[in-house]
């Protein structure tokens, strides 16, 4: 599940994101001034951060500029009341990934979250090989080897594997595992996720009715463990 806080001191605005982001699966925390932002970013490691230039205490362009000073790398978008080219301009030169001016719709700042935490995966190496309870897991030649027996992988169920073993023991929504491996706004169906994780089962777990390693975390999605 990834985290993403939000710094925004207008409780109306503050309330709407969380429940908006909460009902997309995202885990949320909420800070209402800068400080409360700095403090609430070192001690829950966001995945995302969305922040609001109009603060008080320390405002959201000298928070973001102290984050990366302290060597954070974690996605910005700020959030802004102002229509000033200035501010705009200064959020990005101090390491903003992207911004959106007030008033906003939900679809338009869920688009660009998905896009900039999309871009962030991207950029992050991929996993190549992986071994678990002696199968060897080779990404780069999309392959299982398990008993001295190699076991083709296609690129989607490889994918989804990949994905699960990078949140390992977390669980993983349909929706997450269809935007991280397929990439789209306009997912297929989420049934499309269970055909994969049925054909994985029967490739690689001893029991595919009884897994150890894929299993299924009711009312959310999947986890892998070792």
């Amino acid at each position: 599940m990834e985290k993403i806080l939000i710094v925004e001191d207008e409780p109306a605005m503050l309330m709407g994101l969380r429940d908006n982001l909460e009902f997309e699966g995202y885990k949320v925390f909420t800070a209402r001034t800068g400080k409360e932002g700095l403090a609430s970013a070192a001690q829950h490691s966001p995945n995302l951060i969305l922040l609001d230039i109009m603060l008080p205490e320390i405002d959201g362009l000298e928070l973001l500029k102290q984050l990366r000073a302290a060597g954070q790398t974690t996605p910005v978008i700020m959030l802004t009341a102002r229509s000033r080219e200035l501010d705009k301009v200064r959020g990005l030169e101090l390491g903003a990934d992207d911004y959106i001016t007030k008033p906003f719709s939900v679809r338009e700042l869920l688009a660009r979250i998905k896009a900039v935490l999309r871009r962030t995966r991207d950029k992050a190496p991929k996993l190549q090989t992986y071994t678990f309870a002696k199968i060897e897991i080779d990404f780069r030649r999309s392959i299982a080897k398990k008993k001295g027996n190699i076991i083709p992988l296609s690129y989607f169920e490889q994918e989804i594997l990949r994905c699960l073993i990078g949140h390992k023991e977390e669980p993983v929504s349909r929706n997450q595992l269809l935007d991280e491996v397929w990439g789209l706004d306009l997912f297929p169906t989420t049934r499309t996720i269970d055909n994969h994780i049925v054909k994985l089962r029967q490739k690689l777990e001893d029991d595919p009715k009884n897994p150890r390693h894929i299993l299924t975390v009711h009312g959310i999605g999947y986890k892998f463990v070792d």
